[in-house]
């Protein structure tokens, strides 16, 4: 199963490729994987709801399908909700699958509901994000929107402590979904639009052998 986030935030990129490029080549690659695993193949498209369910197949065709969603696909929605694909996963799908969470995380309370999922399924966490919202370059009084709410507000880039709290609010972020992903026992890989997705795949797939 592929738990895709097809939200607003994943709308940014500032280096090779936006988040939902990534997004979409990730489960495409993890989506023909399986068929060479001989496996079935289903989809949760979601936002702060679900905004499509394709059912579990087999088959070349179907996962061209799925690509095609991906690629395609308009959310009603443009917020976040991670609770939601969770839930649906644990409620709707019967049968024990690997089960990829693929989305920037932007979400938040979702510990209980991925713990869960976990019970019945085995969660693997893809975090996809851009490098620009890990640090600001000092370029001045910047305009920034939110691309979930709309809200927008001017930001002082020029100011070492604007930059220095921009920073530290990153690394929490990055310490609090570490600690998530190992309290709730997820495996789970890190990856920024400018980086080379496929080595880190490669690494999670032989860590869980």
């Amino acid at each position: 199963m592929l738990m895709v986030d097809v939200s607003g935030s994943r709308d940014f990129g500032t280096q090779q490729q936006m988040k939902k490029d990534m997004i979409t080549e990730i489960a495409a690659v993890l989506a023909f994987s399986a068929i060479q695993n001989n496996d079935k193949v289903g989809v949760i498209l979601f936002s702060d709801r679900i905004e499509k369910f394709i059912p579990p197949k087999k088959g070349r065709t179907h996962i061209l399908r799925i690509i095609r969603e991906l690629i395609d696909f308009e959310p009603v929605s443009r917020r976040t909700n991670l609770t939601e694909p969770l839930r649906y996963l644990t409620n709707a799908i019967k049968r024990r699958s690997i089960a990829f969470l693929i989305s920037d995380f932007l979400g938040t309370d979702f510990e209980e509901s991925i713990r869960i999922a976990k019970k019945k399924h085995d969660i693997v966490g893809v975090w996809v994000y851009d490098t620009r919202e890990t640090d600001i370059p000092p370029v001045g009084l910047v305009k920034v929107k939110d691309a979930e709410s709309g809200e927008e507000q001017w930001v002082d880039s020029s100011s070492r402590f604007v930059r220095e709290a921009y920073r530290n609010a990153w690394k929490r972020r990055q310490e609090d979904m570490k600690d998530l992903f190992k309290k709730t026992g997820v495996d789970y890989i890190a990856v920024a639009t400018d980086q080379d997705y496929v080595k880190p795949l490669i690494s999670l797939f032989k860590h869980r052998e």
